[in-house]
């Protein structure tokens, strides 16, 4: 794949996001009416219209799917340059969307100790895999955004990438420093065979 491929499926999967927004806002909208949500589910705190989503998420999938290509092609300008497309922003992508929709659908049916302990187990699976990741994010997002709209989920993802990052880039690293120089230090037992 090459940077202007890339590129135009940029814009491609930007434009199957905008015309995927604006037909839910629009359906909600004839359908009685587009839904708000308070922030943390909290009536004394704002409500946040759906009607935003329709603004924010083509531009966070178009910033998000920016960082995927120079994530992937680094710095450099060559346009006609072949481009090794990993498959792990696809798995990663996937992975988003489906914990999105997974946490979206246990909101919905009002279980609420399920995406508790799915936020916990997402935060012990950063320390495993690069979960801050811009497809990941964007999978989420998207993931929630017909329960849910997509500011909600752009603010409760950006804060869990963060965390993920922290975790990942941090965290992680110093665990496994420790343990192997823990591994060292244990003294290792030699059978002796007599």
């Amino acid at each position: 794949m090459s940077k202007k491929m890339f590129f135009m499926t940029r814009l491609y999967f930007t434009g199957i996001v905008i015309i995927a927004i604006w037909s839910l806002l629009s359906w909600n909208h004839y359908h009685g009416g587009v839904p708000s949500h308070h922030i943390l589910a909290r009536k004394d705190l704002p409500e946040i219209s759906n009607w935003w989503g329709g603004l924010l998420l083509p531009l966070l999938t178009l910033f998000l799917l920016f960082r995927m290509e120079k994530r992937v092609t680094g710095n450099n300008d060559v346009t006609l340059q072949l481009i090794h497309f990993p498959r792990s922003i696809v798995y990663g992508f996937v992975g988003g969307l489906f914990f999105g929709i997974t946490l979206s659908i246990f909101f919905t049916f009002g279980n609420t100790e399920v995406p508790g302990y799915m936020l916990m187990g997402l935060l012990l699976l950063s320390m495993l895999l690069p979960i801050y990741r811009a497809e990941c994010l964007l999978g989420f997002v998207i993931g929630m955004t017909y329960t849910f709209g997509a500011v909600l989920p752009t603010g409760i993802g950006s804060i869990l990438a963060i965390i993920g990052a922290v975790l990942y880039l941090l965290v992680r690293p110093m665990l496994l420093f420790i343990i192997s120089k823990l591994r060292y230090m244990v003294p290792q037992n030699k059978h002796k065979t007599d």
